[in-house]
């Protein structure tokens, strides 16, 4: 889902445990420009944004969408760092790791599918698949 910049701020205010009164009063402006702003009816200037970066709002993410690296955590600095370094195969399985569940994965075959079968296959980089018995339908 995409979100506009409105909607981006009102989620890092939220984020940060902020009444708009004073994330508001932070960045300069009073509660009804606050309110325009997470409505996208106004948009904030320069001058805000850098006013509310002081108290931890991620003001790269609520212009572009975007996560500043200053915004994540350790372990997701660490998880991250990893990730670029990680092999191609390796990172296919960390996204499939984390996506796991989050919506169903369809495949398409074209033309004949290979053998069944069954108990574990480990492929070169380690991972293994277990895959279960294949009962003939009669």
């Amino acid at each position: 889902m995409l979100l506009n910049i409105g909607e981006r701020l009102r989620e890092e205010r939220e984020r940060l445990g902020f009444s708009q009164s004073a994330i508001g009063a932070i960045g300069g402006v009073k509660k009804l420009a606050q309110l325009k702003y997470e409505q996208g009816e106004r948009y904030p200037g320069a001058d805000y944004l850098a006013a509310v970066a002081k108290v931890g709002i991620d003001t790269l993410y609520i212009v572009t969408g975007e996560r500043s690296v200053g915004s994540l955590t350790a372990d997701e600095t660490e998880l991250l760092e990893k990730f670029r370094s990680a092999p191609v195969a390796v990172k296919a399985a960390a996204i499939a790791a984390v996506t796991a569940g989050s919506a169903p994965v369809k495949q398409t075959f074209h033309g004949a599918v290979g053998q069944a079968v069954a108990g574990n296959i480990t492929n070169k980089s380690g991972v293994t698949f277990n895959v279960g018995d294949v009962k003939s339908k009669e």
